[in-house]
């Protein structure tokens, strides 16, 4: 488990090194990686040199000489870097499936973050039911009550890469009001705010929202302020899926400096963009509030991933008002005549009060399936809205409906409505980090009864490859930094991120020449090629592009964690 004890690296290598009897064997390491170009999480120039471990620490980063180690790889022309971030990660239930991790492991993820609005903990009676009962192609038994219990049941079960997570604000609010549309009580608040401090003192990295999707949508600026204050008693950060990301992102960003502001919390912007063609004059307006804001010093930042196509489920075409109560609740109001005719009008009428996804596509044929629960309607798989409303022979407003009433659950959908252009000025802005937005997958069993987004197993590739190596976007240093260094300062997670004596091994050894993303749309279950050697806590999950099978992967926790 990880300590929170802030130690400096270099005292914290030489306990180490007098723990484990380096001390008086100053020459013999567990793993030495020789002759590599060394990106060290900096953003300053590589250099060629030496890392070696100890055990689950790196023990000397530099020339270290004649030293041996038990295992040693020449690495001369490869690059190696501290271990990759996810920060959005939607890994909470393949991770359960399938530990390995592979499609992150092998783009160098070390670390998988999660709590997008919504996290696996705490949960009461009722929201287990419910999670049961939304489950589509993973099966699994909920052994959990709070968050940090998840956490740990997937260490004991065996992970590849380390996991974290935020608590999800619409997680305590649904735990406490269900799925109403109202403001919580003065009591119900408190009830609230109490959860949110049981996870951070268990170790979470802060409140995640999501505000675009009830019941989170449900929630005013007061009430995230309110949770907000709460983990910036324990230094967390507040992130956001952000109300709006189209032509209200501009108030969508107002929102979230005014919670930062408000609460005194580090705040940052899940997957920043500006959805829809019509919207994409607004990007650079965005920007420049986010960079005020820091000017003004609020600590504010954002997250992408290196895709011009986003993923989510075909209901967020749907009105937020036709979500209330559940999704249950939604299916019933969706069946209805009268009120099918209501939602399908306001389908198509732009609106401030929800980031309407049918609209941002600008056409069914930008809406591409990808994912049903329903074997029935598997053979959909690939194909758009528009296709589909053609073959039933009905409009796309009532094909949508009826597929989800249909299908029982979201249906995992990809919309066409963001900008190459875009994706290239997020990704060059020095306060951005990265993230997949998406499952960690494996071309095998359960996981290809659905097709996923090709940021499964292409998002972190894709910017070595594509952006760093081809199109020279920003030089390789500065990718590690924003990969690795960046966020694990962001989230105050103590000796992960940058290649230090004393901080935990989880190190990437990669071909820069190779490097490269191979997911389509159309082909998505395609795993990254280049990445050729990945450790974890100082144990190797990739050994020459191969996955060992280890799972070292351990809980690591936020600056708030009591160590109870």
């Amino acid at each position: 488990m990880t300590t929170n004890k802030r130690v400096s690296a270099p005292i914290l290598g030489v306990l180490i090194c007098c723990f484990l009897g380096a001390c008086t064997s100053p020459n013999s390491y567990d793993v030495i990686l020789r002759n590599g170009t060394i990106y060290d999480g900096s953003g300053e120039k590589p250099y060629v040199g030496d890392v070696a471990f100890y055990g689950d620490r790196i023990g000397a980063v530099g020339d270290i000489g004649e030293a041996t180690a038990l295992i040693e790889f020449d690495v001369k022309g490869l690059a190696v870097a501290p271990g990759f971030v996810n920060m959005m990660s939607w890994a909470n239930e393949s991770l359960i499936e399938d530990g390995r991790s592979q499609s992150d492991i092998r783009q160098g993820v070390t670390l998988e973050v999660m709590g997008e609005g919504r996290s696996m903990g705490p949960l009461n009676d009722a929201m287990k039911a419910e999670m049961i009962s939304l489950q589509t192609d993973i099966r699994f038994d909920i052994e959990w009550t709070t968050l940090a219990e998840y956490l740990e049941f997937l260490e004991r079960r065996g992970i590849s890469p380390n996991v974290a997570s935020f608590i999800g604000a619409a997680t305590p609010r649904t735990y406490v009001i269900g799925h109403e549309n109202r403001d919580p009580t003065p009591e119900e608040l408190d009830l609230m705010r109490s959860l949110v401090r049981e996870a951070m003192e268990d170790g979470a990295l802060g409140v995640a929202s999501s505000l675009m999707y009830p019941p989170g949508l449900f929630a005013k600026t007061e009430e995230l302020i309110s949770l907000s204050e709460v983990a910036a008693e324990y230094d967390g950060m507040y992130i956001s899926h952000m109300r709006d990301e189209g032509a209200n992102i501009i108030e969508a960003i107002t929102e979230l400096i005014t919670i930062a502001r408000e609460a005194n919390i580090r705040a940052e912007i899940y997957h920043l963009k500006s959805s829809g063609k019509s919207n994409w004059l607004l990007f650079d307006t965005a920007v420049s509030m986010v960079e005020q804001a820091r000017v003004e010093g609020l600590h504010i930042t954002a997250d992408v991933y290196t895709y011009s196509a986003s993923s989510t489920g075909l209901n967020a075409t749907i009105p937020p008002w036709v979500q209330e109560g559940g999704f249950k609740a939604s299916l019933e109001r969706m069946k209805d005549p009268a009120l099918r005719e209501r939602i399908a009008r306001e389908m198509n009428v732009e609106s401030d009060e929800w980031d309407n996804m049918y609209l941002a596509a600008d056409s069914p044929d930008n809406i591409l399936l990808v994912g049903f629960k329903s074997n029935e309607l598997k053979p959909l798989i690939g194909r758009t809205v528009a296709e589909v409303a053609e073959m039933r022979g009905t409009l796309p407003e009532e094909t949508i409906m009826d597929l989800i009433v249909e299908d029982g659950s979201r249906i995992s959908t990809v919309y066409f409505t963001q900008s190459e252009d875009i994706v290239r000025r997020a990704i060059s802005l020095p306060w951005v980090s990265f993230n997949s937005d998406a499952a960690s997958l494996a071309p095998e069993g359960v996981f290809l009864k659905s097709n996923p987004h090709p940021r499964a197993y292409g998002s972190f590739a894709r910017l070595l490859g594509k952006y760093v190596r081809d199109e020279k976007l920003i030089p390789l240093e500065e990718a590690i930094r924003k990969l690795a260094t960046l966020p694990a300062q962001n989230m105050r997670i103590d000796d992960r991120g940058e290649l230090k004596v004393g901080f935990y091994a989880d190190v990437v050894v990669f071909d820069q020449a190779t490097i490269q993303d191979r997911a389509t749309f159309a082909e998505p279950h395609q795993y990254a090629t280049g990445m050729l050697h990945v450790f974890v806590n100082g144990e190797q999950v990739l050994r020459d592009g191969e996955h060992t099978g280890a799972t070292p992967g351990r809980v690591v926790r936020g600056p708030g964690w009591t160590g109870k």
